[in-house]
């Protein structure tokens, strides 16, 4: 029997880790799609009317339906239910239709038509929503917006189902294994999507001289199609494994509803769900506001029209050495000859370098903020092992969250001060980008490995549905408001580049003081209770 267990895919490393590849795939493409219109902001202003109010909403909408229609709750049922390999096809199924809706939207198709008429007629009051205050829609809403928010809510709800489908992937693909180690490596992959986004976004927008915002929504759901047909490769492995161990998904050990009452009395489980929720909301809103804020913030010279700087091809270049810099720091880890891993490490911090100096060059916003995920790649591995092998997941908590407050109180304060600096400003912007995105990985590489140590393992999957569920709640209301406060703190402001930011950088801040003090009642609560949020993954 033991024989028989040790053939098993599970027990192959290379094997293992396809299956997490195929995983982060899917949400990488995913990531690209979610933040598609982020670093094109000024574009929607200019070329579909959509202000700071529109577009925040149009961003919020994106969990709508897992908040208030509590489809994430119904997400994590069917995945204990039904199993990983199913909900991971309905998932990024459910996305691809999200994105082709959110496509139509902002095309020049839809521009003009009966749909945009019906919609500029319709959906300007909701009940019971629009007394409450958390309607997705409001009259003079753009029609094109409010299209998009629809097809932006059932991605979302595809987005999210398959973000608790990847956690559950993980913990049955390496529990007892390098856990840690693997749900960081993912999420560093899956976040280079984000620096992707960032780069081709305006890339396909701008493409030929001639601006068209639906061009960069068809490039996400074209990325869309590929993670579909990662999710099928991933559905054939996985099936291949259950065969082999002879385990069944969830099927001998049915969920029951009166389980989330487990879930919902344990105290550990609400200091980390609160704790996501905070840090969560002062990370992903951003990230839609963020190039903006930088075109707001820094002194940018449009390169002469005729120069390489200026070309499309310069793109390609600066993506390829982003992908060396990930590529190279990332492996760095994972040497054991010193030799090797130093010159892999040079390699990437020369690469880091180079690409930002071409950043600069460039004078983008965009490709400025894309390092964003580039230290997170670099340092995941690192604090994947240590929290595999040596445990302090509560500890790293509280240090993510202490760097999320400084990062965005820079943004707020620091920033400002070296705008007339074409040089000062960039350097300070840079350095703060790849600090906030090591933070990015840090909490998130200790937390997620965290939920199977508080809940039992028949309802992981409704566990992370419920963490999830909240933590949508601060997805869909901070883009809103940041989108409001801009507005509301800007009166009279219609230049998209010249925004204060400086009220909602500081809301942001305070969301990491709130979550910095729930980490630091973790760690009581842990050495109260013996959680074992200290304690390593790997047991020996």
């Amino acid at each position: 029997m033991s024989q028989a267990i040790q053939k098993t895919l599970r027990d192959s490393a290379a094997m293992r880790w396809t299956a997490l590849l195929l995983l982060a795939l899917a949400m990488f493409c995913s990531y690209i799609f979610m933040d598609i219109l982020s670093p094109i902001k000024d574009l929607m202003q200019s070329e579909r009317g959509w202000d700071s109010t529109a577009f925040g909403t149009m961003q919020g909408s994106e969990v709508f339906l897992n908040v208030f229609a509590f489809f994430l709750i119904f997400a994590g049922i069917i995945l204990d239910k039904m199993g990983v390999r199913f909900t991971m096809i309905l998932s990024t199924a459910v996305m691809l239709i999200g994105a082709g809706v959110k496509w139509y939207a902002v095309s020049d198709g839809f521009a003009g038509s009966s749909l945009e008429a019906w919609f500029n007629n319709n959906l300007n009051y909701i009940p019971l929503f629009d007394e409450l205050g958390v309607s997705p829609f409001y009259e003079g809403m753009p029609a094109s917006a409010k299209f998009a928010a629809c097809g932006f809510m059932i991605f979302g709800c595809g987005c999210e189902m398959a973000g608790i489908t990847v956690s559950r992937g993980i913990v049955k693909w390496f529990k007892g294994r390098e856990m840690a180690l693997a749900m960081g490596s993912e999420m560093a992959l899956a976040r280079l999507g984000v620096a992707t986004c960032m780069i081709f976004s305006p890339f396909f927008a701008r493409l030929g001289g001639v601006v068209s915002v639906s061009r960069s929504v068809a490039f996400g759901v074209v990325l869309m199609c590929i993670a579909l047909i990662m999710a099928i490769v991933y559905f054939v492995m996985d099936q291949k494994l259950d065969a082999q161990t002879g385990e069944a998904e969830e099927k001998d050990d049915p969920f029951k509803v009166s389980d989330i009452g487990k879930i919902l009395t344990d105290s550990g489980f609400w200091i980390v769900a609160l704790l996501c929720v905070l840090y969560y909301s002062a990370i992903f809103p951003f990230q839609k506001y963020a190039v903006n804020m930088l075109q707001c913030n820094l002194t940018l010279t449009a390169p002469d029209a005729d120069s390489f700087w200026a070309s499309p091809s310069v793109t390609i270049v600066q993506y390829v050495i982003m992908l060396l810099v990930a590529a190279t720091g990332f492996a760095s880890n994972f040497q054991k000859q010193s030799a090797k891993r130093f010159t892999l490490l040079a390699v990437s911090i020369l690469s880091l370098v180079c690409y930002c100096y071409m950043g600069f060059m460039r004078q983008s916003a965009e490709s400025i903020f894309a390092v964003f995920p580039l230290l997170a790649v670099l340092i995941t591995p690192i604090l994947g092992s240590y929290l595999d092998h040596h445990g302090k997941a509560a500890t790293m908590l509280v240090m993510g969250s202490l760097l999320l407050i400084g990062c965005h109180l820079t943004f707020a304060f620091v920033l400002p001060m070296f705008k007339g600096s074409a040089v000062g400003g960039i350097i300070i912007a840079y350095a703060t980008i790849l600090v906030l995105g090591a933070s990015f990985s840090l909490v998130p590489a200790s937390l997620w490995p965290s939920v199977p140590k508080l809940v039992d393992a028949k309802v992981i999957g409704s566990a992370y549905a419920l963490i999830f569920w909240i933590q949508n709640i601060g997805l869909w209301l901070f883009p809103l408001l940041i989108g409001k406060v801009l507005d509301a703190t800007n009166p009279g402001v219609t230049d998209p580049t010249q925004f204060d930011y400086t009220a909602p950088l500081v809301m942001l801040a305070c969301l990491g003081v709130a979550a910095l003090l729930l980490g630091l009642l973790l760690k009581v609560v842990d050495r109260k209770k013996g959680l074992g949020l200290e304690l390593p993954n790997i047991q020996e």
